[in-house]
């Protein structure tokens, strides 16, 4: 990897990933893209060179330009709204931002006719409604969007089929599970619960009550830093053309992200339903199959379920 141009470069996967590459010795010199600041310095890496230019990926123009001006071999898509809550409350926005950022990068480097790889990076959220026997989920397995979101991440992986098979562009797909780490946004869920619960901590109280959605929901959580690791190895050895589940092969409700996370704090966690966080149609149970990516290019999840809660926990007592 020589030169990576990243999208959605202030958010907290990218960050995770430059990370990955400083520790790794990787080499390379990295564009950062996005329409809002950093909110973290890059200037004092050793091996990892970066430069920032705020830009609206909407424009075709401005990245038609800067594809052009910094040439990449790789590109790594980040950029989205990755809410599936705020697809719900802002249905257009959501789906034409998510699919026409995307569709302005395969553009620019087709017309340009760049011969880079590009990292689509998808969502579980794409395999929608499933049923217990359809457990763990495969690559080959239907696809069935319940959320606004999850419609855009199948219209970008369709888009993505279509400019590799009819362009031949060497474009490699993921459908990325639910994934957590420090630094994540409050507005998803295990990232709430351990600033909520950081903040009865704080306050010196042995009990209390935070705001919660459904708790029964069950996800496949993955640790950030396992994420980024697998991104690497798509982005350098990944088959052309190919979809991969990114995600830890294990399923954890809700509940169990609470109670977890309030006896490592130490302390004792109520919870109150907050309808407002309950979305018109949810998945019920996601988890999935990650033999594709262990088989194909040796990737193994390294950081577990405990550990990740545990790091997170400390990020949001040290930052509340």
């Amino acid at each position: 990897m020589n030169k990576c141009l990243i999208t959605g470069f202030s958010g907290f996967v990218a960050r995770h990933f430059i990370e990955y590459l400083e520790n790794s010795g990787n080499n390379c010199i990295i564009k950062g893209l996005d329409f809002h600041n950093p909110d973290f310095r890059f200037d004092h890496y050793k091996n990892v060179k970066i430069s920032f230019e705020k830009i609206d990926l909407l424009s075709s123009d401005q990245t038609k330009y800067i594809i052009h001006e910094f040439q990449p071999n790789h590109i790594l898509h980040l950029a989205s709204y990755s809410s599936v809550a705020y697809s719900w409350k802002e249905p257009v926005q959501s789906f034409l931002n998510n699919t026409n950022i995307y569709l302005n990068v395969l553009e620019a480097v087709r017309k340009l006719n760049m011969g880079c790889r590009i990292l689509s990076v998808g969502s579980s959220e794409e395999y929608g409604e499933v049923y217990a026997e359809d457990l763990p989920l495969k690559e080959y397995s239907r696809l069935n969007p319940t959320s606004p979101y999850a419609v855009a991440r199948i219209s970008q992986e369709f888009l993505s089929k279509v400019y590799a098979d009819g362009y031949g562009m060497d474009i490699v797909l993921t459908r990325s599970f639910n994934h957590i780490g420090t630094g994540q946004k409050d507005i998803f869920v295990v990232s709430s619960f351990a600033k909520q619960i950081a903040e009865i901590k704080k306050s010196g109280r042995k009990k209390g009550v935070i705001s919660t959605g459904d708790l029964q929901i069950v996800r496949d959580f993955l640790d950030v830093r396992d994420v980024v690791r697998a991104y690497y190895l798509l982005l350098t050895q990944g088959k052309k053309g190919w979809s991969y589940n990114v995600c830890s092969g294990n399923g954890h409700s809700l509940q169990e992200v609470v109670d977890e996370l309030a006896s490592i704090a130490g302390i004792e966690i109520s919870t109150k339903l907050n309808p407002a966080l309950v979305r018109p149609a949810d998945n019920r149970i996601i988890i999935g199959s990650n033999k594709r990516i262990c088989d194909d290019l040796g990737w193994q999840p390294d950081i577990s379920f405990q550990q990740s809660l545990k790091d997170i926990l400390k990020y949001w007592e040290l930052a509340v």
